[in-house]
């Protein structure tokens, strides 16, 4: 959870990118990857990065939001402006700011802001484009209400009016703001390229459908439930994940409260290149904390009476089982998962006890003795106090590292795995439980993290 610093200062950490080892003038500099630490921000959101800009939305101590710019490098606050969220809904979480490179040089930001157009009644909100790295303003466009903006290949894609029965998704030029084409309904940006998007029509019957992004010409189209089965509901929250050349999709079950019934759920991978697809394990919660859905999937079973089996890791490349543990080693209750950096093993931490963990490879059980394992900091999240907003937002949770002997933390530890975090461009950047930003450039390359 979140800890709202009044008076906090920004405390940055900076390691060179080469340091001696030793105190031998013979022996050679040993690398050492470049971090820092910044604790004037309480970021709530995820953290995007592009052009050398790492951006946030940020919460106040009065309870209000802020989008903030970060210098990619070294953590170093940029500007920061008034932000808010125009009939997001609470389960999606707080959004971070678009962020996209238009060229020669240019990188912009695009955020909700407050600010309010003349005209009463109408707009709710503002949509504002900045220089990412300046924060000088470059365009606008009025906002009644929208799940908020996302960065589509060199665009900028946003569903608005979503409270409407007019809801369309709007494709803008982000140096100009501009729209490119629309799109009726509903819909979230789940991958791009250069060329290409794939959107999540969110309806009755959700859909996965791809189109040009310079044109809007339709490509490829799959509805969920032709992989899932009959009676998807997206109102149990989703995720999807890309590597190479596939999609892998995750979502969760729903129960109807007037029918008592559960939603068809599941994971399942496409191609990008036709939308066909690779394989699906339907019936299977994603478990958390884990990687991406298109990277490092961990899910349970689940079968027809809603008992839960034990656990599998797939490879997201073909949906096979790369290890799993069977139900009768999975400890009665008390536990939370725990992985280590490789998440070669399984760990169910005990807060303050002994806990267990197993080879995921083999199912056999495992040495505790010097097991380690990252899970949640916090168990119990508290919703955030935001001015002027339904209740039931979280942070984005933090993980911390764990003796699995003892249950304790371990204090000092290094940067979460990249399996949570993710990496865009080499950079790695995650949030601690106080709210303040880390990152790290370790030269992962990009990948996906437990968030997309």
């Amino acid at each position: 959870m979140p800890v709202i610093r009044t008076h906090a200062k920004p405390v940055l950490v900076l390691a060179g990118a080469l340091a001696l080892a030793g105190c031998s003038g013979t022996e050679a500099a040993t690398p050492v990857s470049p971090t820092w630490h910044n604790l004037e921000v309480n970021a709530v959101s995820r953290t995007t990065a592009a052009g050398g800009v790492a951006m946030t939305t940020s919460a106040k101590p009065d309870g209000t939001l802020e989008t903030v710019a970060l210098d990619l490098a070294s953590g170093r606050k940029l500007w920061a402006h008034p932000a808010t969220m125009a009939g997001r809904l609470p389960g999606m979480g707080v959004p971070a700011p678009a962020i996209v490179e238009t060229g020669g040089g240019q990188t912009v930001a695009v955020a909700v802001d407050p600010t309010r157009p003349t005209r009463k009644g109408r707009w709710n909100a503002t949509l504002i484009a900045r220089d990412a790295r300046t924060g000088a303003q470059k365009w606008t466009r009025p906002v009644h209400s929208t799940f908020g903006p996302q960065r589509c290949g060199a665009f900028v894609c946003m569903s608005e009016q979503t409270a409407l029965p007019t809801a369309r998704v709007v494709v803008l030029d982000p140096a100009t703001g501009r729209p490119m084409w629309k799109l009726p309904g509903i819909a979230e940006v789940e991958w791009s390229d250069t060329s290409r998007v794939v959107f999540l029509r969110l309806a009755k019957h959700p859909v996965l459908e791809s189109y040009d992004l310079k044109t809007g010409k339709a490509g490829w189209s799959l509805p969920i439930e032709q992989a899932l089965g009959a009676g998807v509901d997206m109102s149990g929250g989703w995720s999807f994940g890309a590597t190479d050349d596939n999609l892998t999709g995750y979502v969760a079950p729903y129960t109807n409260p007037k029918t008592a019934k559960v939603s068809a759920f599941g994971l399942f991978s496409v191609k990008l290149a036709d939308g066909k697809v690779n394989w699906l394990r339907p019936s299977v919660v994603r478990v958390y904390p884990s990687g991406s859905p298109g990277f490092a999937p961990v899910v349970r079973p689940v079968d027809q009476q809603g008992q839960y089996g034990g656990f599998a890791r797939l490879d997201a490349e073909s949906g096979r089982v790369l290890g799993q543990i069977p139900v009768t080693q999975v400890p009665d209750s008390g536990w939370w998962l725990a992985f280590p950096a490789q998440m070669e093993k399984l760990g169910f931490l005990k807060h303050d006890k002994p806990g267990s963990a197993f080879d995921l490879t083999t199912g056999r059980s495992a040495e505790i003795k010097e097991e380690r394992g990252w899970s949640f900091c916090v168990t119990d999240p508290k919703p955030l106090a935001l001015k002027g907003q339904n209740p039931g937002f979280y942070a984005v949770a933090s993980l911390c590292e764990y003796d699995l002997a003892g249950g304790k933390r371990v204090n000092g530890s290094a940067a979460p795995p990249a399996w949570f975090t993710g990496s865009q461009d080499g950079w790695r950047t995650w949030r601690d439980e106080q709210g303040g930003l880390h990152g790290i450039k370790d030269g992962t390359g990009t990948s996906p993290g437990m968030y997309g």
